[in-house]
C-alpha cells in the first residue's frame, strides 16, 4: 500500500484524528491554511473526484456528512469552506480523494 492516506486509515502513519465513522476519517492537516484545517477522506480509496464512479455515491455522501460533523465539532458557527482539489494543476498532492474543511477566519473570493 503506497497511498499516504490509506496508510493513515490503516494507522500505519500517525495523525491527529478528529472524526471517524465506518465510511470516513477526518484529521488535521499538517500544513494548515486556516486556523481550522481538517482533511476528510473516504475509507475506500478513490484516486480523485474525476475518477469517482456511480458505486462511490455513498462514500462521497458520507464524506460530505463527515465534513459537516467536523465543522460542528470545531464550532465553525461563522462559516467554513469545503474544497476538493483534483489533479496537479488544482494543487492535489495526495491522490486519494479528500475534502478540506477550512474555517476559523474570513475567507476571500476567489480562492487561489
Amino acid at each position: 500500500m503506497s497511498c499516504l492516506f490509506c496508510k493513515i486509515i490503516a494507522r500505519e502513519i500517525p495523525s491527529d484524528i478528529v472524526f471517524e465513522n465506518d465510511h470516513a476519517l477526518a484529521f488535521r492537516d499538517i500544513h494548515p491554511a486556516a486556523p481550522t484545517h481538517v482533511l476528510v477522506i473516504p475509507k475506500k480509496h478513490v484516486h480523485g473526484i474525476a475518477e469517482a464512479e456511480e458505486g462511490d455515491v455513498e462514500a462521497l455522501g458520507q464524506v460530505l456528512l463527515a465534513a459537516r460533523a467536523v465543522a460542528a465539532r470545531e464550532k465553525l458557527e461563522g462559516g467554513f469552506r469545503l474544497a476538493i482539489n483534483n489533479g496537479p494543476d488544482a494543487g492535489q498532492t495526495v491522490f486519494h480523494l479528500h475534502v478540506h474543511v477550512l474555517g476559523g477566519r474570513a475567507m476571500s473570493w476567489p480562492p487561489g
